[in-house]
């Protein structure tokens, strides 16, 4: 007997053969696939003490974002189109500004937010701007881990040191309200990574696991460093990577742009395990570095680097690569949706080739499921519905205007659904969304929560000022000056 049915979906199973199955079946036992195929076979050959009708539903397997930062969805906006402090704000929150309170909240708002839209796992670096870390303690990663916990998604948090030069400056909030200051060393923050990978890495049944992260090095990291700090962040990349080979986990660096590849694979960096997110204006040779070492893409269509620069996606996915899609998110300017990044990533690519052919909505899905788990090490559990694999699924409810008429189903939930469209997630078999309520937390609690502490750390901050509408919002084509 399995622990649950679920019965009448259309099935998009993005499986080996790419079935598309209508009035469709899942048996689901010990939190695996066992079962999946027409309707009358699953039901003729399993009973479950639990059915859920999915008529009038589309079944897709669970969404992944291969990359997106912890902590961002407290910052969401702040100073973004105010002269671009947005960078600013993120380097002080994650060093200065920020406690483990405010991990707890964000991680919870960020989880709520990826489970509510289909994303059932996503990569979570653990800070952002210029790649900062909030690695002076185990105990902020700690809080970020027991937050999605609670709401009981997957989550790959990526964590690292901060880009030398060595020490930087990071502050602990004392119950009083103050702040007290200290120097943090490369070999902390390392010490913290090894403390999180053993603690984290395979935690919660498995649903939460560690990746390594050590800041890119571009052309004018090497130009304006002191030739010192320079080798002194090239030799601290080969440690960690080392220690990602060693532990066997994956080891991710956000921003490659532009002859960053090329030093990656100098360093020795590149490989089967390795996620290099936005990888925008790559020289041909890149690609080929990309393709020829089985390294993996985080293409990001709707962050701002893909304003600044262009991911050559295409020309990757052609060369053989394995790109995935990002969300980047959660703000400054972006959700977590991955419905919409997969529209954004056709129209991104196609206005560039001006070809409508480009990027077909298979091809699309495929980045935002298979190709992801693909990218983190994960396709033999999760992106597609095939027995044996977890039972990782969600549900879109069809029965809205702009999803009918109910016909060709794999092109209506790319084109045309987003994430408040899905009704149902499953996570190892274990309901978390029903009917488009979480099952396992009170949706107002957590808004509540963030909402303090983001109040908390605005004032922490001193950045009141962030939060207004700046001058050129109303009547202007463009900012004065721009934003970035």
């Amino acid at each position: 007997m399995a622990d649950l049915l679920v019965t009448g979906a259309t099935i998009i199973a993005v499986d080996a053969a790419r079935r598309v199955i209508y009035d469709g079946a899942m048996a689901i036992t010990g939190g695996r696939i066992t079962a999946i195929g027409p309707r009358d076979e699953v039901e003729a050959g399993h009973d479950a003490p639990q059915v859920i009708d999915a008529t009038g539903k589309v079944m897709l397997p669970g969404l992944i974002d291969v990359h997106a930062h912890a902590g961002h969805g407290l910052i969401k906006t702040m100073g973004m189109e105010q002269a671009n402090h947005w960078e600013r704000i993120c380097g002080e929150v994650y060093t200065t500004g920020s406690t483990p309170a405010f991990w707890y909240a964000e991680a919870r708002l960020a989880a709520l937010e990826r489970l509510r839209f289909g994303v059932t796992c996503g990569v979570s670096l653990l800070g952002g701007g210029d790649t900062i870390m909030r690695t002076d303690s185990p105990e902020y990663a700690a809080a970020h881990m027991e937050g999605v916990a609670e709401i009981g998604t997957r989550d790959v948090m990526a964590v690292g040191p901060t880009r030398a030069p060595h020490p930087l400056t990071y502050a602990t909030w004392q119950a009083d309200g103050r702040a007290s200051h200290h120097p943090v060393s490369f070999e902390q923050q390392h010490a913290t990574c090894e403390e999180v990978l053993s603690r984290w890495h395979g935690a919660n049944a498995g649903r939460l696991s560690v990746a390594l992260i050590y800041p890119v090095l571009r052309d004018e990291h090497e130009r304006n460093m002191a030739p010192r700090d320079y080798s002194d962040a090239c030799r601290q990349a080969q440690i960690i990577r080392a220690l990602a080979r060693e532990a066997g986990v994956v080891f991710t660096q956000d921003g490659h742009w532009r002859g960053s590849v090329r030093r990656a694979h100098d360093l020795g960096l590149l490989g089967p395990d390795t996620l290099l997110s936005h990888a925008i204006d790559l020289h041909e040779d890149e690609i080929l570095l990309c393709a020829d070492t089985d390294t993996r893409i985080a293409h990001n269509p709707s962050a701002i680097a893909s304003v600044m620069g262009r991911c050559p996606a295409v020309e990757l996915i052609e060369a053989g690569a394995t790109v995935a899609l990002g969300s980047d998110a959660t703000a400054p300017d972006r959700s977590g949706d991955m419905f919409r990044h997969m529209q954004q990533a056709m129209h991104y690519h196609r206005r560039h080739f001006r070809d409508a052919g480009i990027l077909p909505p298979g091809k699309t899905l495929e980045m935002a499921t298979i190709d992801g788990a693909t990218a983190l090490g994960l396709a033999d559990q999760i992106g597609s519905l095939e027995v044996g694999k977890k039972a990782d699924a969600i549900l879109i409810d069809m029965q809205r205007p702009h999803l009918y008429p109910l016909n060709m189903e794999p092109f209506r939930v790319v084109y045309f659904a987003n994430g408040n469209d899905v009704d149902t997630v499953l996570i190892d078999g274990e309901v978390l969304l029903s009917d488009g309520v979480p099952t396992r937390v009170e949706t107002g609690a957590v808004l509540a929560e963030a909402q303090a502490e983001a109040d908390a750390m605005i004032d922490r901050i001193g950045a009141r000022e962030m939060l207004g509408v700046p001058p050129g919002f109303w009547r202007q084509a463009r900012y004065d000056g721009g934003t970035v």
